[in-house]
This record gives structure tokens, sequence and C-alpha cells, in this order.
């Protein structure tokens, strides 16, 4: 056996493959092996490589066969055109906040803090320890665990106005995510085909769970400090609307964060108009200058239907929220979220809780914002170095994102396209818009890896308007 190698063994049966019938049974390894003078070991390995390629198919215990081939065509799914209809509501494509990259990229995209800035002790922890209890095997309640229900209640109990009635654990559904809690309360308080009030611009997710839930959304004008009242009311009274989906604290994407004074306008339209103002929480541990307090924390109506997620804080694989609702409101909110899911991992929920009940948890919120800061400081002062063209309306006191408003002249999907070839990902501001955009603009993470390469990732922004506006 004097030539080990399996190449010839594969160029000859190419060759005898090409002049067979689809199906054929190939000669077996031992006339192989007699008639190439090669070890069986290399025979198999030759094999092996005609399979990879797709030419031949072994079939245990009754030989190696040619592949049957047919030839390559079209994929015509044109029948499903006439079986699906019109969508009555487009569902708009998953954000690019959501997209994943390679790690030598310089990622201002996502809508996610940076794995360094979790309580990844803590999680893990938690995760073994609930690995252990009967979390493992129980099914909890459909509303939620009760000591998780009395957590969110207490929390919010706990910044609540004098003369409000604080909530309590039974006011509390708990669902697998703060998007599962939106799309809910859209369907159970709105409903297909009826208006929901929304800021302009606001969370895409809330604008995909409208869209899943058939709403009409209604944009109602929003800046850095929050939307006008007066627009807000005249809304109201136009569309007949009895919902406001609103994030007073540390919006996405803006940073706004409602002053006192605007709050307690904004319940007064509410509440004059009969309706609910359905308020996402989402930023509530990621406070900065400021610590948010809640306008359910001022709500003695039942007007507030309140939803604080946990995924970010505590972590992408334990997604938590609970949802503040009371009255005939929360009824029908349990009936629909118990209609979509049943309930909610047990498991996912007792991570979540002992997370948050542990010591150590106000300690990393403490150290959470002293980082954030850092982060935002050093991105903000590196576009305002290398991106002079470039406008932010207020610096924000919480939350993990800058909302950055370009010229009017700019090209932004070449923009985001240049900034990629050069391995800087940004998030396109048109996104979070319910209507048609107002301006130009960019939604930029601060609180994502590698916060050294901001400035870099400031200049490559910079560089690439710069070299547009030129031409």
């Amino acid at each position: 056996m004097h030539d080990d190698s399996s190449s010839r063994i594969v160029a000859g049966l190419r060759e005898w493959i090409a002049t067979a019938a689809p199906g054929a049974k190939l000669p077996s390894t031992r006339s192989l092996v007699s008639q190439y003078a090669a070890s069986p070991v290399t025979v198999q390995k030759a094999l092996r490589a005609l399979a990879a390629q797709g030419m031949v198919e072994s079939r245990p215990g009754v030989g190696t066969f040619v592949r049957a081939t047919r030839a390559a065509r079209p994929n015509d799914y044109g029948w499903q055109t006439a079986a699906l209809g019109s969508p009555r509501n487009r569902i708009p494509q998953l954000s690019r906040a959501l997209r994943t990259f390679p790690n030598d990229v310089i990622a201002l995209h996502s809508g996610y803090p940076d794995r360094e800035l979790l309580p990844e002790r803590l999680v893990r922890t938690a995760f073994t320890r609930a690995a252990r209890s009967d979390a493992t095997v129980n099914r909890p309640p459909a509303a939620g665990l009760p000591e998780l229900q009395a957590w969110f209640a207490t929390e919010l109990g706990s910044v609540t106005s004098p003369g409000a009635m604080p909530p309590v654990a039974s006011d509390v559904t708990v669902f697998p995510g703060s998007q599962s809690g939106l799309s809910t309360a859209f369907r159970a308080l709105v409903g297909a085909g009826r208006p929901l009030l929304v800021e302009s611009p606001t969370y895409w997710g809330a604008l995909l769970a409208a869209a899943q839930a058939g709403v009409q959304v209604v944009p109602i004008p929003s800046s850095a400090h929050g939307p006008d009242p007066d627009e807000l009311a005249r809304a109201f009274e136009q569309t007949g609307a009895r919902a406001f989906y609103a994030q007073p604290n540390f919006a996405n994407p803006t940073g706004a964060q409602w002053s006192t004074e605007l709050g307690n306008r904004v319940l007064e339209v509410v509440r004059a108009h009969g309706a609910f103002l359905i308020e996402d929480d989402w930023a509530h541990d990621f406070g900065i200058e400021a610590a948010p307090v809640p306008l359910a924390a001022r709500d003695d109506g039942g007007h507030v239907v309140h939803l604080r997620s946990l995924t970010k804080s505590v972590s992408p694989a334990v997604r938590i929220a609970g949802l503040v609702a009371r009255g005939p409101a929360r009824t029908r909110i349990l009936a629909s979220a118990q209609a979509e899911s049943m309930y909610v991992s047990g498991l996912l929920q007792a991570v979540a809780l002992d997370v948050v009940t542990q010591p150590a948890w106000r300690t990393h919120l403490r150290n959470l914002g002293h980082q954030l800061a850092t982060r935002r400081d050093l991105l903000v002062n590196a576009l305002r170095d290398h991106v002079p063209g470039a406008r932010l309306e207020a610096v924000p006191r919480g939350g993990l994102n800058l909302w950055l408003q370009l010229p009017d002249t700019t090209d932004l999907p070449r923009l985001v396209r240049d900034c990629e070839t050069a391995s800087v990902v940004i998030a396109p501001g048109n996104e979070w818009f319910p209507a048609e955009p107002t301006g130009v603009y960019l939604r930029l993470n601060y609180a994502g890896p590698n916060p050294g390469a901001f400035p870099d990732g400031a200049r490559i922004i910079g560089q690439a308007l710069a070299q547009q506006q030129a031409q």
C-alpha cells in the first residue's frame, strides 16, 4: 500500500460517479482497497469527503450510493399571498438595536447594558439556588409568585405620595418581560382597531406591540423634556382614545424625564378624559443624577397602569416584569395574560426575586449609577469633540441612551452603512417614530461594551458625516 493519500481515491471516484446513474451503488470498501492499493482507513476518509461534498450517501449495513439529485428550482410561495390576505396592521421589522455583531466592532446600537454592568455573581448564585428548589418542578400561580408580586407592590408603595393608595400584591401581574406586558395591556385596555396615544418618538418595541395588538397608534409630539399636555388633551378629544402610552422617566430613545409639574398636568388630562396612562418604567434602575419616581405613585383612581421590567437591570436571561393595575382593568389584563401564556416560568421568577432581595442588590445599583455616569459623560464629550455638526438637546439624567440630532441634509442610511464599514455600529433614529420622522437622529447607547473605544466611535461618525457634507 504505497499511497496513503485519499485525494487519489476521491478523484477516481468522482470520475466514476460522473458516468453513474443516481442511486448507483459504489464498489465495496474491500474492492476499493484492492483497486487503489490503499488502507481501509484511507478509503473511508475518501468516502467521507465525497459525502461531505454531497456526491454520495451512506446507508449503514447496505453500502454507499451515488446521491440522487434533482434540478434546482426557485421556491414558489405565491399561493400564500391569497391564503394570508392583506395584513390589517403591518408589523414593523425588528429594530437594529437587537442585532448582534462581532466583538471587534464599536457597538453603540444596542438597547441592553454591557455584561460588566450586570449583577452577574448575584444572578449565577440565584440560578444555583433556584435549581435546587421546588421552582424547577412546581407550576406557579397565573398572576405570579406571591412573594414577587409583593416585592413589586412594595417597591412602588415605598414612593407613593401621601393621599394616594399604595398598591397591594394582588394588584400585580407578573409577565415574561415588558414586551409581553405591553402587548397584553394594549389588547386588554385598548383593543384592535381603537386609538392608542403614544409619544413621538417612542420605544420601538411599544410600536411593535401595538401593531401586533392591532391598535391604531396616534403620535403625540414629545421632546427631551416630555410631551405637550395641551397636544395630549387635543388628541384625546379628537380621537376619543382611552389610553396613552408613555415613559415619564428616562424615555427610550430621548432620555427625557418629566418634571413633577408636567407629570401632574398629564395626570389631570388623563383623569379628565376617563383614560388610562400606561406607564413604561423600563429604566427604573438606571438613575444617574435623579431617582425616578413613577407617576403611578401619584395615582389615586386606577388611571395609571405601571409596568416595571427587571430584564435589563438583572439579566437578559431573566425576562421578568411586573404590571400594577387596579380594578376591572387588572382583571381584564390577567385574563388576557392567561390566554396568551398561562403562567410565567417559576424558575425565572425565583431567580429574579432572589437577586432583588439580596442586600448586595442595592449596592450594585449604587455602583451602576456611577458607572453609567462615567460612560455617558465619556460619550457626550467625544461627540462634542468629533461631531460638532450634531445637536444633543439634553444630557439625560438616567437611562442608557443619547438622542443625537444630525443636520437635515444627512443621508442616514448611508451614514449607518459607512460607519458599519468602519466597524462602528449605530442605530438610526427613524425606527423610534410612529409616523414620519421629524428630523434625522441617532440613538446611541452609552452602556455598551468597551467604553474606552467611545472616542474612536465618535470620531468615525464625525468623519463619515463630514465626508457627506463635503460632497
